[in-house]
């Protein structure tokens, strides 16, 4: 048997080299919710970058459950997977036109690399029906994305959408001694880096994408709505990593203990990509608001800034009750962060641009200024008195 000579338990530079083509991508889709805004576009994202998440999730996923790995084989296996998300990336511009096909190829052969490792940890813990999902799993759903080259649009686009269903049926419908399996080598100091350490990167895209904007529409009204921005993105990151990658490692682990895979799959797996895209979404209102800082912002855009921040921390909400806390303590801080989100709205749709952005920062200073006050209350009189964790917990 192979010895590891890594820590499992940390994300090994490769994945990191890994996470940046994917921001890469994310960029990509992301392109047309920075150029031109609109509710289309921001629809198509959202569908497309569906596709793209479920494959970063399964990847961090499976290597997680291969704590055997080597470096060098942990890194091989990721350049393969950066070749894909490369094509994808590549593809991503015109990922329902010319090329489709490009787009498909590039998720076919993520999918035959996740085949590959799946195999291998079925034939080390697992029987035949294991194999048989694996099959299902990876096998099945690659050769829709295969086959989906040659199928003419709109039917192309139907097998993608089949692709993932059955991925997620598949997931949602996993036997108990298939998840008892799983738990035995799933690692959640590993998952809860993983996702902390991609959502740096995705508030560093943002950042990174303002600057941009600034340099192409240098002005003074433009650098306020930059510097604006940038303060919307850094109280995001406040809020998460303040608070929500302690509590996704302290969550994980209780749920681990309790043998609860359905919340690890669903807080790991399907609401994190919320979080993400409403990152992105934000990011691209910001950047509009840097483009034209004293005209109202598009009603795409004030969709995409107020439902956003709406979902960034609706979606931590739901993590933090399917981490056990209580519904009370939860909507102590949740309720008043969408209700400013929701007054937020309707101001932004008669603002300037950057006017819009700066009611965006006075919002979130008085979300954190909350958290921080909980928090603090909570340190006083103890962990058992009930108070909030935080808002992004």
């Amino acid at each position: 048997m192979t010895v590891p000579d890594r820590d499992p338990s940390r994300a090994h530079w490769m994945e990191l080299f890994f996470d940046l083509i994917f921001v890469a991508l994310v960029g990509q889709l992301a392109h047309g919710l920075h150029e031109h805004p609109s509710l289309s576009g921001l629809l198509l994202f959202t569908a497309l970058f569906a596709s793209v998440w479920w494959s970063w999730v399964n990847l961090t996923f499976t290597v997680n459950l291969m704590p055997w790995l080597t470096r060098r084989q942990l890194a091989l296996v990721m350049l393969a997977a950066m070749i894909a998300v490369g094509a994808i990336a590549v593809a991503a511009p015109e990922a329902t036109g010319d090329r489709a096909w490009l787009f498909a190829a590039g998720n076919a052969a993520l999918r035959f690399v996740l085949l590959g490792l799946w195999i291998t940890i079925s034939w080390r813990t697992g029987g035949a029906a294991s194999r048989v999902r694996v099959l299902a799993y990876n096998g099945a759903t690659a050769m829709l994305w295969l086959v989906s080259i040659w199928v003419p649009m709109p039917w192309m686009f139907a097998l993608w959408g089949a692709s993932i269903l059955v991925e997620v049926t598949l997931l949602i419908a996993s036997s108990r001694s298939w998840a008892d399996r799983v738990l035995v080598n799933m690692n959640t100091e590993h998952l809860s880096e993983r996702f902390g350490l991609l959502v740096v990167i995705v508030l560093g895209e943002s950042v990174l994408s303002g600057v941009a904007a600034l340099d192409e529409h240098w002005s003074a009204a433009s650098s306020i709505a930059a510097v604006l921005g940038l303060c919307v993105i850094s109280l995001l990151a406040w809020s998460f990593f303040m608070y929500g990658t302690d509590a996704m490692r302290t969550g994980l682990d209780e749920l681990r203990e309790a043998g609860d895979y359905r919340a690890i799959r669903d807080t790991v797996g399907f609401l994190p990509f919320l979080i993400v895209v409403g990152v992105t979404a934000i990011s691209g209102a910001i950047d509009a608001a840097i483009t034209h800082p004293h005209e109202p912002l598009p009603e795409a855009s004030v969709v995409a800034l107020c439902g956003g921040i709406a979902i960034f921390y609706l979606t931590n909400a739901i993590i933090s009750l399917r981490f056990g806390r209580p519904l009370r303590t939860v909507l102590g801080w949740a309720v008043p962060a969408l209700a400013l989100t929701v007054a937020l709205a309707l101001v932004s749709l008669v603002l300037e641009a950057q006017l819009a952005i700066a009611a965006a920062v006075v919002v979130l200073a008085v979300i954190v200024a909350i958290s921080e006050t909980t928090n603090r209350r909570k340190r006083v009189v103890g962990p058992g008195a009930g108070l909030p964790l935080a808002p992004s917990g």
